[in-house]
């Protein structure tokens, strides 16, 4: 099979290229930009892929808040472009969404399924929802993919790392951190979540999935396991999401069902604590 893979070069399309079956052609925005669709009409037209894999995205989730705009536009109008193109090429689209579009429900303690109700409370998590959908009308043969808490050794590069990279940092240069400790969901490495969605294609039980490591904790509680499993000192206090005064609104609980990705009879990814040493393995051996 041949795949064409949008996002080649950030820490989830990284994991995912190696990992698929097939022919893997690498697309970065210098190659084709998602918001400009002759440009990527032209592209695929050239490649011919039978799977198309957007690990694209506008991430800025604050910044969504006074850029709307350009998130609806990389997030959601271009989502539903390539599924047009895909859907005139024949081909299966993988698109990437976030448990972001969930977090009306302040109250819940339930992991969300893919049959409840989705109800952003960011402009981020509505841009992904809208891409969601736009995915969904227009290319018949997709996978919808909410994940959630990406981090990865190639870090994030529009955000200049990921989370354990900013806690180690910051820990590093000994000033005091104070993490959020009310808002829930599940850290997931982006090794797993790669290994897990190249199992998923394989079924073309085509839809909507949630795939992250199992179990849940709260941003503190991850970056005190950061450093406990890092064995790194570090001033680290809890706050709460008012105290820490972002500028958009983040889901109180959002932890995802993997039932139905086990349905399939495929194994749900490992207790986000184990991923996470493995990924501090992984970092500390990629040192020179």
């Amino acid at each position: 099979m041949k795949y064409a893979v949008f996002g080649s070069a950030g820490q989830l399309g990284r994991d995912l290229c190696p990992r698929l079956d097939g022919q893997v052609v690498s697309l970065t925005r210098d190659h084709a930009d998602l918001t400009r669709e002759d440009e990527v009409r032209k592209t695929l037209f050239e490649i011919q892929p039978q799977a198309v894999i957007n690990c694209a995205a506008y991430n800025f989730v604050d910044r969504a808040e006074s850029e709307p705009d350009q998130a609806m536009a990389a997030n959601a109008w271009a989502a539903g472009k390539l599924a047009r193109i895909c859907s005139e090429l024949g081909a299966t689209l993988v698109h990437f969404s976030s448990d972001y579009v969930f977090g009306l429900e302040a109250d819940r303690r339930r992991p969300y399924e893919e049959t409840d109700a989705p109800a952003p409370v960011s402009i981020y998590g509505l841009s992904k929802l809208a891409g969601e959908y736009m995915v969904r009308a227009h290319c018949a043969r997709h996978f919808i993919i909410r994940t959630c808490g990406l981090y990865g050794v190639w870090g994030s590069g529009g955000k200049g790392g990921n989370f354990v990279e900013t806690m180690l940092r910051l820990a590093s240069q000994g000033k005091p951190l104070r993490v959020v400790a009310d808002q829930y969901c599940t850290p997931s490495y982006t090794v797993d979540i790669a290994e897990a969605t190249a199992q998923l294609m394989k079924t073309q039980a085509h839809g909507l999935y949630h795939l992250t490591n199992a179990d849940s904790s709260t941003w503190y509680e991850f970056a005190k396991a950061i450093f406990e499993l890092a064995g790194v000192q570090a001033d680290l206090s809890p706050i709460t999401s008012e105290e820490f005064g972002a500028q958009a609104q983040r889901p109180p609980y959002s932890v995802l069902s993997m039932a139905r990705y086990g349905s399939l009879g495929l194994l749900p990814p490992r207790p986000w604590r184990e991923a996470l040493r493995t990924y501090l393995d992984e970092r500390q051996a990629k040192k020179p």
